[in-house]
């Protein structure tokens, strides 16, 4: 097999070690990537990618604090050991089975109240751009998980997570699995794209059509406004989010819980819970447990 960037790999002769070891599971092609990512006049700024590193969320927000990268920045890496999901839940998969990739987005046309659209327009990119790439069916709960089907039953196979960078930025999270196997998934009902029957787990064409899908729609989201109804991100988002029409319990932040019908997802991106008691009930954050199967 010849190396795909051999000038990111150094002479290494014995399997122990080798970057090479795990045949199934090469490395990204860092050049390939970016010759196919960034260009001028384009969203993507630079692309860095690093062998392993903590949360690539907090690299690139500490990056953005510093001043040292422009909106557009992209860090990718081959291993996350402290990856962070909502409610500060762990992420963690062994190396180059996923996709762990972090942005730098600073959406300054568009009022701060709409950028709770972020993780959302992101999943729809997500979803997006792997059901092209990988053709595997996917589904979004809300608000940021992406399911799979494996064996007939729903599962996770990634999420999305963003975090304030500064008083114009927003740094936007995914993290994704990929090849990972039933006995390496963190927990039995996660899932990852080998597992749902995906044709294609080639990480490189992956990531360049995810990175493609989030920048058309960041683009056509902020050229309007942030207006989630006008860019059509509103009705994407509902036709493929596997939330709604579902019997719903929301665990919301101080204890306090709904149940009910999710029956929309509002302009503002909350979750719209019809409860027992007739009232509509929007959420806009907390943790989505489905109580009835789709």
């Amino acid at each position: 097999m010849t190396p795909r960037d051999a000038a990111d790999n150094g002479p290494e002769n014995t399997p122990r070690g080798s970057r090479w070891s795990d045949l199934d599971r090469p490395p990204l092609n860092a050049t390939a990537l970016r010759r196919g990512l960034v260009r001028a006049g384009g969203l993507w700024s630079e692309l860095d990618l690093v062998q392993r590193t903590g949360s690539t969320n907090s690299d690139l927000v500490a990056r953005a604090a510093a001043g040292t990268v422009a909106e557009g920045a992209v860090l990718v890496a081959e291993e996350q050991t402290a990856g962070r999901g909502r409610l500060n839940r762990q992420w963690a998969a062994p190396p180059r089975s996923g996709l762990f990739f972090s942005v730098l987005l600073r959406p300054r046309e568009v009022p701060v109240a709409r950028w709770g659209w972020l993780p959302l327009l992101t999943g729809v990119a997500v979803a997006t751009g792997l059901s092209r790439a990988a053709g595997v069916d996917t589904a979004l709960k809300w608000p940021n998980d992406l399911l799979v089907t494996v064996g007939g039953e729903e599962r996770k196979a990634g999420g999305i997570l963003a975090e304030r960078a500064g008083d114009d930025g927003v740094v936007v999270g995914v993290g994704i699995n990929v090849s990972l196997s039933q006995d390496e998934l963190p927990v039995p009902q996660a899932g990852s794209l080998a597992l749902a029957g995906a044709v294609n787990t080639d990480r490189d064409p992956l990531l360049r059509a995810m990175l493609r899908s989030l920048e058309d729609w960041y683009v056509r989201w902020r050229a309007a406004g942030g207006d989630a109804a006008a860019s059509g991100l509103q009705e994407t988002y509902a036709a493929g989010c596997a939330t709604l029409g579902r019997l719903v319990r929301a665990e919301l932040p101080g204890d306090r819980s709904v149940v009910g019908e999710a029956v929309a997802v509002d302009g503002d991106g909350r979750l719209v819970i019809a409860t027992e008691e007739g009232v509509q009930e929007p959420v806009g954050a907390g943790d989505i447990v489905h109580l009835r199967p789709a």
